[in-house]
């Protein structure tokens, strides 16, 4: 846990984003590792988490992280959370909480909010546009003898 708390000191030092960092541990190993690098990239999906999940997935070539531990310095964000649910780690170590985020200023409670409102009361809008092609296109995915899955 230190040494994803250090990634997140550094990397807030560095002016790379917000004061979060995450490893990721197969075994002994250190195999990802990640700061929040949102402002620094232009990129709001690039939470500790997610860039350390995407290093550790392209350092083992793989897309899951079955057999690992995430080490996080905070409780996950929502789209942390997904993106950790998604990669399949065997647990999560976090150090502060999400109140701990939101009295330094990165509330994520709005989300969580909207999560449990109707589709249609949310307030980013969303529409489902009806389109008969994209039932083929899992048609054909379903059909797909080279389809990997997961």
């Amino acid at each position: 846990m230190q040494e994803a708390i250090e990634i997140a000191r550094q990397g807030m030092k560095k002016g790379m984003g917000g004061p979060f960092g995450c490893i990721i541990v197969k075994g002994d190993d250190i195999v990802g590792r990640g700061c929040n690098c949102v402002s620094s990239d232009n990129d709001p999906t690039a939470h500790a988490e997610v860039v350390a999940i995407r290093d550790a997935c392209k350092n083992l070539g793989t897309f899951q992280l079955t057999d690992c531990e995430v080490f996080t310095s905070c409780e996950p964000c929502p789209m942390c959370l997904g993106a950790i649910y998604w990669a399949r780690p065997q647990k999560v170590y976090f150090a502060a909480s999400r109140y701990d985020a939101a009295g330094a200023g990165f509330d994520d409670s709005f989300i969580y909010d909207e999560l449990l409102i109707p589709i249609v009361d949310r307030k980013i809008k969303m529409v489902q546009l009806e389109n008969g092609e994209v039932s083929k296109v899992f048609e054909e995915w379903l059909r797909n003898p080279n389809k990997v899955c997961y």
